[in-house]
């Protein structure tokens, strides 16, 4: 598993960009899965203290979430360990997901009802959110049963139904993928696309098969004897749209997507993704994802955007006059909110003004100024003039954002920075980007007639000329001069963004130029300008007259 896997939402913990030394060398993709596991089985569980002075037990209460955080998180001795049976619990809970190609499970707990049987139990719902792979969310409500022992602790009265309410003795689940044609595709001129000729395209044309409907399957409630399928417990994938043996013709364009394919080879061999897509009308020109073998993360993965996302948060500022570009915000090494925060390297610049704080992307200067949004009005602006967070209809499955309330003050000034739950990928910031320069939204799109239901509001021309201006002075003077001596008036902003203590950061970057914006992250590419830069600078060094 990958740690931008399409359903964690779990903020990432210590410093905007601080990481401690790694240890012994680890591949990528076990780091991932235990980073994952281990911060996301806590948060999604909501563990934390029950806080009513009246009702349930709230030990009883703290005994369920741990119970729901250790099994979100893989640790499967220590959640049977806190139920009445932990031998067979562990059995039962590893051998649930054999088969079912399961990711990381949110387990969120409901509130508590005390049984009134006066046996001494308690019931605590919980909702699971199973990400099968490829396929999408099966979600399904059970609830755990809880009983105080002799000792005064309090366990989970093991029971296989637990798990899910139709688990038994006798009943399974299984998991059925139907086979898909791999299907025929043309760019926006009608040239031919394949995994053949444009291999880190794949993601993608499998989840154009059927005419946008993607991989097909189900888990299968079936008898644990004769095989028999009983009922259908969740089916994913559309129908398709009964076009037959034609192709299904795309906005995307040959040479651009040759292009990025190319300019992706700059990232290492780390796993990476780009998109590209036009201004003035969201239609995708190229989707690269590495590996190719890999699901979409350039659409579906979700990523905290680090500091590409202080175009959101200056759009925010900008739109209210709570900050103007010649304004003195400081940027001083540390920001404390809760945990202490800091910049690349821990750089400072004292006295500098709201646009040196932009280019040079400093976190703390942006920190500061947490004061001047109200609780949730950076979700708001994100929603309203970006598009963020509504429901895009792209033509593939897409995430389309997530900017919550922040839940304290840390969370807040985490947000203000592009962490925290603040969750995005390369086409939200391409999107993002393009909204900026342009002062309105555009559905992004893959497909030509896709359904558009978003409703947003232009950015005032001031706030988005400003918002050019901060990103072409970060091209000029700033942090992205990777990107200074290419031809055109190209603007841009770098994004480094922590993921766990023991991974190095993912880089970002997004940029304009012409009628075209592009954004790309690198994962652990440690900064933006130093591993997003080069792929975003050769993708515009190969089609200069965008």
């Amino acid at each position: 598993m990958n740690s931008s896997h399409p359903f964690l939402d779990i903020p990432p913990g210590g410093g905007p960009h601080r990481r401690r030394p790694r240890g012994a060398v680890r591949s990528l993709t076990a780091v991932a899965a235990v980073a994952a596991l281990a911060l996301g089985g806590a948060y999604a569980a909501g563990l934390g203290p029950f806080e009513s002075d009246t009702g349930p037990d709230p030990e009883a209460v703290a005994a369920a979430r741990a119970f729901l955080a250790d099994w979100a998180a893989g640790r499967l001795p220590q959640a049977a360990a806190r139920t009445t049976g932990p031998d067979r619990a562990e059995q039962v809970l590893a051998s649930f997901t054999t088969g079912l190609d399961l990711g990381t499970p949110r387990l969120m707990a409901g509130e508590p009802e005390e049984s009134g049987a006066g046996d001494g139990t308690l019931t605590v719902p919980f909702t699971a959110k199973m990400p099968v792979t490829g396929l999408g969310t099966w979600t399904y409500a059970s609830e755990l049963p809880l009983r105080k022992q002799k000792d005064g602790a309090w366990k989970v009265e093991w029971t296989r139904s637990l798990v899910h309410p139709r688990l038994s003795g006798t009943e399974k689940f299984r998991l059925e993928r139907e086979e898909t044609a791999p299907v025929e595709a043309t760019d926006r001129s009608g040239e031919t696309l394949s995994a053949a000729t444009h291999p880190l395209l794949t993601p993608v044309l499998a989840q154009l098969a059927e005419g946008g409907g993607g991989p097909r399957g189900a888990v299968l409630l079936v008898d644990r004897e004769t095989g028999e399928v009983l009922r259908t417990e969740a089916s994913f994938g559309g129908r398709g749209t009964g076009k037959g043996d034609k192709p299904v013709r795309t906005t995307l364009h040959a040479g651009w997507q040759s292009a990025a394919e190319r300019a992706l080879a700059r990232a290492g061999g780390k796993n990476a993704a780009l998109v590209a897509l036009r201004i003035d009308d969201g239609e995708i020109l190229a989707v690269a994802n590495a590996p190719a073998s890999g699901f979409n993360r350039a659409v579906s993965g979700t990523y905290a955007p680090g500091s590409t996302w202080k175009i959101v948060t200056s759009g925010a500022l900008l739109l209210k006059g709570a900050v103007a570009p010649d304004d003195v915000v400081d940027c001083p090494r540390y920001q404390t909110v809760g945990k202490r925060f800091q910049n690349v390297e821990t750089s400072a610049h004292p006295g500098a003004t709201f646009r040196e704080a932009f280019t040079e992307s400093c976190n703390t200067a942006f920190i500061g100024l947490r004061g001047r949004l109200g609780e949730g009005e950076l979700g708001d602006v994100a929603k309203q003039y970006f598009g963020v967070g509504q429901t895009w209809h792209v033509g593939v499955p897409s995430y389309d954002g997530s900017v919550p309330v922040p839940r304290d003050a840390t969370e807040k000034a985490a947000s203000m920075i592009g962490q925290g739950r603040v969750q995005a990928n390369p086409l939200i910031m391409a999107s993002v980007t393009a909204t900026a320069v342009s002062g309105t939204f555009h559905q992004p799109t893959l497909v030509r007639g896709a359904e558009d239901t978003t409703d947003t509001t232009p950015l005032p021309p001031e706030v988005a000329h400003r918002l050019r201006a901060l990103m072409r002075a970060t091209v000029t003077e700033g942090t992205a001069r990777v990107l200074a001596g290419l031809p055109g008036d190209i603007g841009a902003k770098t994004g480094t963004a922590e993921v766990s203590d023991d991974r190095d950061n993912n880089g970002w970057m997004v940029a304009h130029r012409g009628n075209v914006a592009v954004a790309c992250v690198v994962e652990e590419g440690v900064t933006g300008a130093g591993s997003a830069g080069p792929v975003i600078r050769a993708l515009l060094s190969a089609v200069p007259d965008s």
